[in-house]
């Protein structure tokens, strides 16, 4: 298993999730907003969230929890998922939500703007994989935002996007943000 690192930024602190944060992540994930264009219902129940946080525990990959630095509270996840270690290319899916009295407001900018370096050097990620659905065009928006390139062809009724490291070596060296 790989060490993820700590992060922080000017308004979140990033930290891998741990069971410590099940009651965190239920109310988070309770709520409709946040898991509209996820393939999960609402949780239910606070074993709910603990079978979120083992899932991405023992999966390939990171889940970060974004902590609000003014409240100290849990306001979205983001991380990595599917990491697939291949000799011809090493890439992975990326994830995130957030919670609605957070959106619009450049959370998740912040949050994906140290990500996806650590995707990229830490992982040793050759592309970084996102889908969504069509409806969530505020997604779809900070994905190409963050550099990634929307695929011309749905595949089941997913939006697909890549971003690949010399990209995002470009975009880093034209001062791209």
């Amino acid at each position: 298993m790989e060490e993820f690192p700590m992060i922080e930024t000017n308004r979140l602190f990033m930290r891998e999730l741990t069971l410590d944060d099940a009651e965190s992540i239920y109310r988070h994930f309770s709520y409709h907003e946040v898991t509209k264009f996820m393939d999960i219902e609402a949780c239910k129940d606070i074993h709910e969230a603990v079978d979120i946080i083992t899932f991405h525990i023992h999966d390939s990959g990171c889940r970060y929890g974004l902590f609000g630095k003014d409240k100290n509270e849990l306001i979205g996840t983001c991380g990595f998922h599917c990491w697939i270690k291949d000799e011809e290319e090493t890439r992975a899916e990326i994830g995130f939500d957030l919670s609605p009295d957070y959106w619009g407001k450049g959370f998740m900018q912040e949050a994906l703007h140290e990500l996806i370096p650590i995707g990229f050097n830490l992982m040793k990620l050759d592309c970084i994989e996102a889908t969504t659905e069509i409806e969530n065009v505020q997604s779809q928006r900070l994905l190409e935002k963050m550099g990634f390139t929307k695929e011309p062809d749905l595949k089941d009724r997913l939006m697909y996007f890549t971003l690949y490291k010399n990209q995002n070596r470009r975009m880093i060296q034209e001062g791209i943000e």
